[in-house]
């Protein structure tokens, strides 16, 4: 018998090991913590109780009916904002997707950033039937945290959420959190974000001093706080209302964020209607400030609509609507135009525009108008300014030392053909 032969007949003795399948180990089961022993308190001071699968969480229900003011603006001007909205066609940061229910958010937390930073207190307002429903909820702790995030919904539909420096701070926080949360959490749905500070920042730029949430509401809403308290010492509040159950002060914070988000409200209102208006209603600054904005989202006729008007309206009482008129015209066909509109920005204006706008002169008489003298004033014009003007930074002065340097010299051999160098 050969040696392979010997191995089949062994082989036919082995018995089969049967496999046995290993069952997964069971995933540890969640202990939902206990209600906090300060209870009672809390609830004392106005808050609900709410309990999910994860935990306690406490929250604060508050409802306005649709003519409510805030400031120097009804809740209800909302649907008409929202009417707005619907009939643009452009394309605008703060134009809401009329799919998604428009929910205006903000949040408090215990610190500015790190991974030991809690949010301690979501609020949400969105239209109720005829009215409108503020809903905030509050951490009991941070055994909690997971009922706390998923009370707030953000898993369970797209939104498009109106914050103040929502972008930057509040839903960076979120993602945060709800990582942190993950093994308990359905996942967080990605909504669209409505950054009204970066609206304010471009609507109000050179006109206003600070952008802070309640210099905005001085000065566009008409609303002033009275008994609020400092922002930076809701963490101190909310750590002493966790350790000592006192939550009179607690509710101080919360009501510091119902008016936050009332300004949301208002001041989404304020910003759509300077957006959208039809007719100059405000400062020639705000308005240029919108047609730079809507040349920059490539909107170009709304942009010139804007700036024309400030242009009649204003004179040369405001040459940076000039400036940005100029580049209107330019775009437009309009070379004789944009020249003079460059040309008032370069006789009025300090800094880099008035250089800009020489340049743009110089240009539009080089290669549209043909008019190589005028071209060249301007290109000598700006490059004597260039040694003169302090307001320009180094790196600035040099570029453009170089570019009007090219340009000289090209103008120079078209005006005396086979002389320039």
């Amino acid at each position: 018998m050969s040696y392979e032969q010997k191995l089949m007949q062994m082989k036919k003795l082995l018995k089969k090991n049967e496999v046995v399948k290993e069952e997964a180990p069971a995933k540890p089961m969640r202990i939902v913590p206990p209600a906090p022993a300060y209870e009672d308190q809390w609830l004392s001071a106005g808050l609900e109780k709410e309990q999910n699968d994860f935990g306690i969480v406490y929250k604060r229900v508050v409802t306005y009916g649709a003519h409510h003011l805030h400031g120097s603006y009804k809740l209800s001007d909302l649907r008409q904002t929202m009417a707005q909205w619907g009939t643009e066609t452009a394309n605008h940061p703060l134009c809401p997707d009329p799919s998604k229910p428009i929910v205006f958010f903000d949040t408090e937390t215990t610190g500015l950033k790190g991974a030991g930073t809690l949010i301690f207190l979501l609020g949400f307002m969105e239209e109720a039937g005829d009215g409108f429903r503020l809903t905030q909820y509050v951490l009991p702790g941070p055994d909690h945290e997971a009922a706390f995030l998923y009370a707030s919904g953000l898993w369970d539909r797209k939104l498009s959420l109106v914050m103040y420096n929502g972008k930057s701070f509040d839903m960076p926080q979120v993602e945060t959190r709800w990582t942190m949360n993950r093994t308990h959490l359905p996942p967080l749905v990605k909504h669209d974000a409505i950054d009204l500070l970066h609206g304010s920042r471009r609507i109000w730029k050179d006109e206003l001093d600070s952008f802070k949430l309640t210099a905005i509401e001085q000065s566009q809403l008409g609303f002033f706080r009275k008994g609020d308290i400092p922002g930076h010492m809701a963490p101190i509040i909310y750590q002493d209302a966790v350790k000592s159950g006192n939550a009179e002060l607690l509710m101080k914070i919360l009501a510091h964020n119902e008016w936050d988000i009332l300004s949301l409200v208002t001041l989404y209102i304020r910003s759509t209607d300077l957006l959208l208006q039809d007719s100059l209603s405000e400062s020639a600054i705000s308005a240029t400030n919108i047609g730079k904005w809507y040349a920059d989202l490539k909107s170009f006729s709304r942009s010139r609509d804007f700036l024309e008007r400030v242009v009649a309206e204003h004179g040369l009482r405001h040459p940076l609507a000039h400036y940005h008129f100029g580049f209107a015209l330019k775009r437009d066909g309009h070379f004789e135009d944009a020249v003079k509109a460059f040309e008032v920005a370069a006789e009025h204006l300090r800094g880099r525009e008035r250089i800009i706008a020489l340049g743009e002169m110089a240009k539009l008489f080089e290669h549209q108008i043909r008019d190589f003298e005028r071209a060249l004033a301007s290109t000598e014009r700006a490059q004597l300014l260039l040694n003169k003007d302090p307001e320009l930074s180094r790196r600035f002065r040099e570029r453009m030392k170089e570019d009007f340097g090219k340009r000289e010299i090209r103008l120079l051999g078209k005006i005396f053909p086979g002389q320039a160098q």
